[in-house]
């Protein structure tokens, strides 16, 4: 899908959003108040269940959760963005958000104020910088009067992006438009513990039609896909439940806590309890 061109569009009157239930039908959801010059702001939220259907923004987004996880569909796949990661969503580009129940910020861009030739949804590390001035930004909604102080802070806060949204994190879920690649994939996400063979009989197909409609469709092996699926369903586990960390091992399908935590940690660069226990530390007062 072309990325529609906002640098000169006007904003419309309102910001409800028509039915979409695919990315084609994908509308603007504008940040700012209708008749307002676009600058860059802030948007705080707590507490809030939304699950919102496909829309785009006139301008970029860089998504960070406080506590708990956000997941964010694109046309690539869903990504699951859990507290230590932030999204980074390009103005223009058609998403979908679900967000329950817990604190985050967002902090928008004019597209003149950063150039993203690649325009697609990325997952990114979060650096302490990163989070201190996410926290910072919280100071200037969007809505609020333009200053001196805030017009430096977000233009030095834009010329950072165009570094960190070259630190991807290799944590997304890519989807497929296929009836029956998506059949297994869903499948895959929902019985961890299952075989190729399990999914192949849930589908109807071979072991072989499998592999080659996934490797054409999503560019990953069945094998790859699942433990992405793994991994992504432990890092909600870690963050949001006190489980045993045995017990999250074999909940996500791996075959051994001590397997679990090696995989873990060739991922995230650390061990399972030491990502529990960051990610549990308090980060906003």
């Amino acid at each position: 899908m072309d990325v529609p061109n906002l640098t000169d569009r006007l904003r419309p009157d309102t910001t409800k959003l028509a039915p979409a239930n695919s990315q084609e039908d994908a509308g603007l959801m504008p940040i700012c108040d209708a008749g307002t010059p676009l600058q860059a702001g802030s948007v705080y939220r707590d507490g809030m269940h939304v699950d919102l259907q496909w829309h785009f923004h006139d301008m970029h987004k860089l998504l960070c959760a406080f506590e708990g996880a956000i997941e964010v569909e694109s046309s690539h796949g869903r990504h699951l963005v859990p507290r230590q990661l932030a999204a980074w969503i390009p103005a223009g580009v058609p998403h979908c958000t679900s967000i329950h129940g817990i604190r985050w910020v967002s902090v928008f861009f004019p597209i003149k104020m950063l150039n993203d030739p690649e325009q697609r949804v990325r997952t990114l590390m979060v650096s302490g910088l990163m989070r201190e001035m996410m926290r910072e930004a919280m100071r200037w909604p969007v809505d609020s009067p333009q200053n001196s102080v805030r017009k430096i802070f977000f233009e030095a806060m834009a010329t950072l992006c165009g570094e960190w949204i070259t630190r991807e994190a290799n944590l997304f879920l890519p989807t497929s438009k296929d009836p029956r690649m998506k059949r297994a994939l869903d499948y895959t996400n929902l019985r961890m513990d299952s075989s190729l063979s399990d999914v192949c009989r849930h589908t109807g197909m071979s072991v072989r039609s499998l592999r080659r409609h996934l490797k054409a469709e999503i560019g990953m092996t069945w094998e790859e896909y699942r433990h992405r699926s793994q991994l992504l369903q432990s890092i909600s586990l870690l963050s949001e439940t006190d489980q045993p960390i045995s017990e999250i091992a074999a909940q996500c399908g791996f075959e051994s806590p001590s397997g679990f935590a090696k995989a873990f940690r060739l991922e995230m660069g650390e061990a399972p309890r030491d990502y529990r226990q960051r990610v549990r530390e308090p980060s906003l007062d």
